[in-house]
């Protein structure tokens, strides 16, 4: 069993936040890292059969990617269509219901600063309320959510900015898949 990583990125090659931090990420033991843009560069060509097999060998699920205009990009939604509602709605009791409990953490990425994401700020609500629809697919799925992890400023930060950005998430890693991930 693995922690499967999924990253949703449009331009995956040209990214450095989220490049630097599945990078970082994939040298953590058990960590299996996805660049679904590339396995999947037209949305209709998802391998449902491939997916489904992905997620039942998951011990933990990571969905990565960066906000664009306050949501996740169009493949991780084409993702859900077809995976999830055949997992959920088409196959419930033979492949969701094997998925219960599991862990799903989302890691994203914004251009724009915390203060942006708040009732103050040019976005009005928090970078981590723009993601509940996540949650409630997760609730749907009888998954168990984990607090999103969050980079702000993600096309702004230094190259040192970035690094500290990478090992934050590894130490996040490291501490949600706890000791017997060691």
């Amino acid at each position: 069993m693995t922690t499967q990583l999924l990253v949703f990125h449009p331009d995956y090659a040209r990214s450095h936040a989220n490049r630097a931090l599945a990078e970082a990420a994939a040298q953590v033991a058990g960590v299996v890292v996805h660049d679904m843009g590339s396995l999947y560069p037209d949305p209709r060509s998802i391998d449902v059969d491939a997916e489904v097999e992905r997620l039942f060998s998951a011990e933990r699920l990571i969905l990565q990617f960066p906000v664009q205009w306050y949501a996740p990009p169009p493949l991780l939604k084409a993702w859900q269509d077809v995976v999830l509602t055949r997992m959920y709605y088409l196959r419930p009791e033979q492949e969701g219901e094997r998925l219960r409990d599991l862990p799903v953490m989302v890691a994203a990425t914004a251009g724009n600063t915390p203060e942006a994401y708040s009732p103050d700020g040019v976005n009005l609500f928090p970078l981590a309320e723009l993601l509940r629809p996540l949650q409630s697919i997760a609730s749907r799925c009888a998954w168990r959510w984990t607090e999103p992890f969050l980079v702000y400023r993600a096309n702004k930060l230094s190259d040192e900015e970035r690094a500290e950005a990478a090992r934050s998430y590894v130490e996040r890693i490291e501490r949600w898949r706890g000791p017997r991930a060691a």
